[in-house]
């Protein structure tokens, strides 16, 4: 139930917030810091998260030779024994009865996927698309939205924030926004955010990256370059309501040239 201004009320005390671990991963369709693609290292990291909702962006299906032509999304679900959600920005037609050549964001779920669909966004050069779905909890449900922006243009990131930022309404309560963003958090296309969302790693109670020996950095939520992290693009954004108790920047193991963002959710009940 949604109060005034679209803003729910805090979960009674018979009614404790529901646990959600979910992970953020640009996995530059498979290819690693050693230039191979290599779809099972990619599956091992996943695993190894222990995640309830996995969002992948850079995914191929049958793109071609630069990921040896299979399905990565079908094949990750397989994997990691995880339901599939797949929201194409690229779907190319191709003869002689094979099927599409297709480029997006996917969702892996433990969770049931009630709701999937896919959002098409505005900008020009390399198609980009939102895959918005509502999974079930046990009382309660949760809205995610799973996208990757231009890297092109502040101008049509902002119309492509803008359009994010209508596809999750008031009455879809409990929501999350995840993705490479392919800008820092406070950059200005990115404000409108900050209007419906709260930055999860400034909400998280607990944070730790990948820093290291560089102190100076730490605690900063770096995800790219993987091999020496200095910009925090991809990022998880929480609707109000949604508790944040950690984030933290894991090591992709060389799999990526992106690291991945994990965030442990306390969404609430009965929403």
């Amino acid at each position: 139930m949604t109060g005034a201004h679209g803003v729910r009320p805090a979960p009674g005390p018979d009614q404790p917030p529901i646990p959600v671990r979910l992970v953020t991963f640009n996995t530059h369709h498979g290819v690693g810091a050693d230039a191979r693609h290599d779809l099972p290292r990619l599956a091992k990291v996943l695993a190894s998260v222990d995640a309830d909702v996995i969002c992948l962006q850079e995914v191929d299906r049958y793109f071609g030779d630069r990921s040896e032509d299979v399905d990565q999304a079908l094949l990750l679900s397989r994997a990691l024994d995880m339901q599939l959600a797949w929201g194409p920005a690229i779907d190319e037609p191709r003869t002689g009865g094979r099927p599409p050549r297709q480029y997006g964001n996917a969702l892996l779920s433990r969770l049931p996927i009630l709701v999937s669909d896919v959002h098409p966004l505005p900008g020009g050069g390399e198609p980009r698309s939102a895959l918005r779905t509502m999974l079930e909890l046990d009382g309660g449900t949760l809205w995610i939205t799973a996208t990757h922006l231009t890297t092109t243009s502040a101008r049509e990131r902002a119309d492509q924030v803008a359009a994010l930022a209508a596809l999750h309404t008031p009455d879809m309560a409990a929501g999350v926004l995840v993705g490479d963003f392919n800008a820092r958090p406070d950059a200005p296309e990115l404000h409108p955010l900050r209007e419906r969302f709260t930055d999860a790693w400034e909400l998280a109670a607990d944070r730790t990256d990948q820093a290291g020996w560089r102190f100076w950095h730490r605690d900063e939520g770096h995800t790219h370059p993987a091999r020496s992290p200095h910009r925090r693009i991809d990022q998880a954004w929480v609707s109000p309501g949604v508790g944040v108790a950690t984030a933290q920047v894991l090591d992709a193991e060389g799999a990526s040239d992106h690291l991945p963002l994990m965030v442990d959710l306390r969404v609430p009940s009965g929403v």
